[in-house]
């Protein structure tokens, strides 16, 4: 009769926590993603404040949603 073989370390469980790894790290990217866009957006217009100008910013109108 032959023994059971041991089971491996790669089983399931650890397939699951590499998924949760990726899952987790994939999220972070996104998060950074994010705001990097908004640290960008926020640049944009404060270098254009700082130059003087007096229209960086569009204003939303309630005339201009209809």
């Amino acid at each position: 009769m032959t023994e059971p073989e041991p089971e491996s370390p790669q089983g399931p469980n650890s397939r699951r926590a590499a998924l949760l790894a990726l899952v987790f790290i994939l999220l972070l990217v996104l998060g950074a993603l994010i705001v990097e866009h908004v640290l960008r957006d926020s640049s944009a217009l404060q270098d254009c404040v700082m130059q003087g100008r007096t229209n960086c910013a569009p204003i939303d109108s309630p005339a201009a949603a209809h």
